[in-house]
């Protein structure tokens, strides 16, 4: 087959809930982030509602619209800029067409009605449908469509349009106005029904403008370029075989390539196309134009026959809108019945990844105890899975490896008051669209596929999960027991003061912050977190408050280090050899079921990181995981598989299990999964399991903003493992040896004692050194000590506004 051989994979969606919108042709679609907005289209009468998808929960909805709300259209102009969408012209009743602007604030579903000015030089557009409206920077480009010479709407006269407009628009809402831009070269033909995009490539930064096909009496296959720079038309040549002549089909640029599906074609016959007057018929062809290169790819032939529901059918009028690297289709009208004397809809909704995900961020540590880690990663949008795998720093049985992971950091608006702190309920994951993989999630901490699911990858990378059971946490006690003790916390660097602030997590290269405020009003959390914070109008505390224990009590936090705070630096893994310490294994005690392997013994040989292995934790939906154990391979596999890290994914239910040890550094990376397959893996991050006995970190930090002063609080650790002798605060401050090593921050203590507040005065404030790393902001390390010594440290950002400190 065609598709299978062009590596693609379709998939149809047919487990959305909601309003789902009655099938039509006509209808426009953009996308702002998950979202697919659908406006206009016609089926029995034309439909003016607004119809929202949501392509993560699989959700249609129907916002509470406001405003000037517009009259339903059809073939008319839709665009998106940022979260406002335009819509203009379009056929608002049989014979009588538009040349109204609406503007539509997405962020609060308001509509409201624009009059842009005339331009300067001849008259505005006039009302008209099948025209193609583009946007580039804050300019919307409208060429050509369908205009009715005649003023009875019942007697339709067509003129075909060639027409050029620029309209320019205001920043945030509302337009200026038209102008007729002054243009060299041949304008395209007349047309209408036919395609435009807008693309710009990286290395020339050239925007141009691709129209294609259309029609004009007959169905047309012309492609034609405007430089938009220099206003100049051309007729690029191409290569490769040009897709049949067509109109009413859809046309999308994702990365370097404009994505045609559907349309009319002519119906051939004998292998010549039929004349003007001719048979048309609706076609399911797919193919794209590598804008770099302007060549033509087939890829669904317009003459192929596919009954088996594995490809979207033919359709003409229907929309396609891409949400990052993933196409969507829906519905569109699939050919004439004479019979019916009518024409018929489809109802189905489709999409197509076109390439492999990209790699997801580091892993990120949220919570680690003796024997597990609870590690997140950021989301990845329009993808299936993640694969998860782990590396150890010792020996494991012929058969392990895990990935590593990072911390994240949630930051949080709190109410502008002094003292008072704002405290977010847990939250729960945002679900990630899994259509092949129906597995209940109870837990919103371990969402693994359970062990007795089989999930593979075929020839063709698809995922194949077979089975279906509710996936539980390990039950893991969890504790604050620390990654990485004082002893053992080489790494640490600091002035004026003793090295004794033990940090458990080291993620050199961690990305940006996680849950930053982010447009159209959302806030995101940290998941199963406690988070408070105080703020003042223009900073914002940023703590990453660890998942709550079994009696509900807050355990202290683990906050995402972006530095590097132990011997395993940022080096590259090939010239890096870990050491292993000659202390001895601790035995867990976890239960484990009759594949789980026996406790292996510590060697005392030095492991170059190059020999290590990289093991599977599993395949996770959504973008956090509980790892308490991980899958060993069989040598044999083992060789393969880190020689291709796109090997088929095992049948995990035939492998053995390894649990975690106490005191023991474990690396991290993440792969994506969608429909092409696994995507690279993320960066490494490593971090330590606990030893028993040291103090959990401080919890609830918060910080209040005096004139002179700042106040800085904290709850004792939810574990403390004995009795609180001390604890110690401290602030990054500006060094030499951050120059020579950016990694690494310095730390100087600004408060050693038993009290759970201390003041940070103005003038250590002044010597603070500022991270921009990702956001601007002022580090602040709280950790405890009992009789073992100190314990993890809680790290926050304090997130600066205008940063008057200079930059280190």
């Amino acid at each position: 087959m065609a598709a299978a051989a062009a590596g693609l994979s379709w998939r149809r969606v047919s487990s959305f809930t909601g309003p789902v919108p009655r099938s039509r042709h006509g209808h426009r679609a953009v996308a702002i982030r998950e979202l697919v907005i659908i406006f206009g289209g016609g089926n029995e009468g034309i439909a003016d509602e607004l119809h929202v998808y949501n392509t993560v929960t699989n959700q249609w909805f129907l916002p509470a619209v406001r405003g000037d709300i517009p009259p339903g259209c059809a073939a008319h102009g839709f665009v998106c800029d940022g979260t406002r969408i335009l819509v203009f012209g379009g056929m608002v009743e049989y014979g009588r067409y538009s040349n109204d602007l609406y503007e539509l604030q997405a962020s609060r579903w308001l509509w409201k009605k624009v009059k842009p000015q005339a331009p300067s030089t001849g008259s505005p557009p006039c009302p008209r449908l099948g025209h193609s409206f583009s946007l580039y920077g804050n300019k919307c480009y409208l060429f050509g469509g369908l205009a009715n010479e005649s003023e009875d709407s019942n007697n339709n006269v067509p003129r075909y349009l060639n027409d050029f407009y620029e309209l320019e628009l205001q920043h945030g809402s509302g337009v200026v106005g038209w102008s007729i831009p002054v243009t060299k070269g041949i304008l395209p033909s007349p047309r209408e029904s036919h395609t435009a995009i807008v693309y710009c490539r990286k290395d020339l930064g050239s925007p141009k403008m691709y129209i294609f096909g259309g029609m004009c009496g007959c169905r047309l296959n012309d492609l034609w370029e405007l430089d938009i720079e220099t206003m100049t038309w051309s007729r690029p040549e191409t290569k490769g075989t040009v897709p049949l002549p067509r109109s009413l089909h859809t046309a999308n640029v994702i990365g370097n390539k404009m994505y045609v599906f559907g349309g009319w074609v002519p119906q051939s016959a004998g292998g010549e196309i039929s004349a003007r007057d001719g048979e048309w018929k609706c076609t399911g062809s797919f193919s794209y134009l590598n804008l770099d290169t302007t060549e033509w790819i087939g890829l669904i032939s317009d003459c192929q026959e596919d009954k088996s529901n594995l490809l979207p059918g033919p359709r003409a009028g229907h929309c396609a809108v891409a949400v990052g690297t993933r196409l969507y289709i829906w519905s569109g009208r699939d050919g004439y019945r004479k019979a019916w004397n009518n024409q018929v809809c489809c109802k189905d909704l489709w999409y197509l990844d076109t390439e492999k995900p990209p790699a997801p961020s580091q892993v990120q540590l949220i919570r680690a105890t003796t024997n597990s880690f609870q590690v997140k990663w950021d989301e990845v949008p329009t993808v299936e899975g993640y694969l998860l795998q782990l590396q150890a720093d010792s020996p494991v049985p012929s058969v392990a490896g895990i990935p590593g992971t990072g911390v994240p950091e949630t930051s949080v608006l709190s109410s502008q008051g002094s003292g008072s702190s704002l405290h977010q309920s847990p939250q729960s994951l945002p679900s990630v669209p899994y259509p092949e993989m129906k597995v209940d999630h109870p837990s919103q901490t371990n969402n693994v596929i359970p062990n007795n699911v089989q999930v593979s990858l075929s020839s063709n990378s698809l995922l194949k999960v077979e089975g279906k059971e509710k996936v539980a946490a390990p039950e893991n006690k969890i504790t604050q027991e620390t990654m990485k003790n004082h002893a053992d916390a080489t790494g640490f660097k600091e002035s004026n003061a003793p090295p004794l602030l033990p940090v458990c997590t080291s993620s050199p290269q961690t990305s940006a912050n996680v849950g930053e405020l982010h447009d159209l009003d959302k806030q995101s959390v940290n998941p199963d977190a406690s988070v408070s914070s105080t703020v003042s109008s223009t900073q914002t505390m940023v703590t990453q408050q660890a998942v709550k224990t079994e009696s509900s009590s807050t355990n202290g936090a683990v906050v995402k280090d972006e530095t590097s705070l132990t011997t395993f630096n940022s080096k590259s893994e090939a010239a890096e050899t870990a050491y292993i310490m000659p202390s001895t294994r601790v035995n867990t005690g976890q239960t484990n079921d009759s594949h789980s392997s026996k406790t292996p013994q510590r060697q005392m040989a030095p492991v170059k990181t190059k020999d290590r292995q990289w093991y599977d934790v599993g395949i996770f939906k959504n973008n956090s995981a509980v790892v308490s154990q991980f899958y060993l391979l069989p040598e044999e596999t083992l060789s393969i598989s880190n020689k291709m890290e796109s090997a088929n994914v095992p049948d995990y239910r035939l492998l053995k299990k390894q649990d975690l040890f106490p005191g023991t550094v474990y690396r991290f990376r993440v792969a994506a999964i969608n429909g092409c397959g696994v995507g690279p893996f993320s960066k490494i991050s490593e971090f330590k399991t606990c030893i028993p006995g040291f103090p959990g970190a401080p919890s609830t930090v918060k910080i209040t903003k005096s004139v002179d002063c700042i106040h800085l609080s904290w709850e004792p650790p939810a574990s403390p493992s004995g009795n609180i002798l001390e604890y110690s605060a401290y602030l990054a401050i500006r060094s030499t040896q951050l120059q020579e090593n950016p990694s690494q921050l310095v730390f100087m203590r600004i408060y050693c004692g038993l009290k759970t507040s201390c003041i940070v005065t103005t003038a250590q404030l002044s010597n603070a050194h500022v991270d921009y790393t990702s956001r601007p902001a002022i580090v602040f390390r709280i950790s405890a000590k009992n009789e073992r010594g100190y314990g993890p440290a809680t790290q926050v950002r304090w997130l600066q506004g205008k940063v008057r400190v200079r930059r280190s």
